[in-house]
């Protein structure tokens, strides 16, 4: 009898594991750039500059980081999002072929492109502070060229604060960041407190940082991405209440004169616009819209 009820026992466990394995783990990656150890400067992150194909090449080794720490933690499947600029910066032909990659823009929800439900974690490479931060490398919001300020729900945001925040829409949790110090920083209030953020560079202003070698930068990566996933189950997914208040300050005053042509877009200020929507993935798109008419 004892025997009969620990195998019972024993196969009630494999049954669970296996049930579990062939769900498998689901993991979306979001890379930006400027976050990426080694860059501090603009002629890095953009397509025309000098260095560019330098810090692509970073960009791709430590998305290669992350997925390799992913696929050691159980990942099944993992998604790519290209996430900076014009979104076509990771070398496809370089990248894990365990991953796949959604490359291009324009695309509905720019930098959180793909993510729905089905996802188990999201990860965010090579991130940055949010426009007007002290010894924040590249810091910017969205756009360097129109944005000063983003606020949602009263609450002050960047990339990173709206993106944690469309994740868990869809109910999915942020498990790791990379980027500098004052990012991690930043951000401690307002994501989950058993998310990682790992610091791979300290500001030194704008344009310059100590930074850690790609390769040294590349290893931690990976293994915080293993220690991050394998915790999944204590981190929950950080959500913004319906409905959604969106104000912007631009940088200048003739873009939010074209801003608030737009129905449902209030000029409040002479260089701010608010606006409400149901839900935040509603005003995530209106706000990546306004974004590209300011331009």
């Amino acid at each position: 009898m004892i025997k009969k009820t620990v195998l019972l026992f024993i196969s009630i466990i494999l049954f669970v594991y296996i049930s579990n394995s062939q769900d498998g783990l689901k993991v979306y990656i979001s890379v930006d750039m400027e976050g990426v150890a080694g860059v501090v400067a603009r002629d890095q992150v953009l397509a025309d500059g000098k260095d560019y194909n330098m810090a692509r090449m970073w960009t791709t080794q430590e998305t290669n980081a992350a997925i390799e720490g992913a696929l050691e933690a159980g990942a099944t499947e993992i998604l790519i999002n290209d996430s900076h600029g014009n979104m076509r910066n990771i070398l496809v032909h370089e990248l894990n072929p365990a991953a796949r990659i959604i490359s291009g823009n324009p695309k509905p929800l720019g930098m959180m492109q793909g993510i729905d439900e089905s996802f188990d974690a999201v990860i965010f490479i090579g991130y940055h502070t949010r426009a007007g931060s002290a010894n924040g490398v590249l810091d910017h919001s969205y756009s360097s060229a129109s944005v000063y300020s983003l606020r949602v729900n009263d609450i002050e945001m960047g990339e990173t604060e709206l993106n944690t925040a469309v994740a868990g829409y869809f109910g999915v949790p942020v498990v790791l960041i990379t980027g500098d110090k004052e990012l991690c920083e930043q951000i401690k209030s307002f994501i989950n407190p058993n998310t990682v953020c790992l610091e791979l560079k300290e500001g030194i202003g704008r344009y310059a940082a100590n930074t850690l070698v790609p390769s040294v930068a590349q290893k931690k990566i990976k293994e915080n991405t293993t220690i991050a996933l394998n915790k999944l189950n204590q981190i929950e997914a950080v959500k913004i209440k319906n409905p959604v208040k969106f104000e912007i300050d631009f940088l200048y005053a003739q873009q939010a004169d074209v801003a608030e042509l737009i129905p449902g877009v209030e000029r409040i200020a002479p260089r701010t616009v608010r606006f409400y929507q149901n839900d935040l993935i509603e005003g995530y798109r209106l706000f990546r819209a306004l974004l590209s008419l300011a331009r």
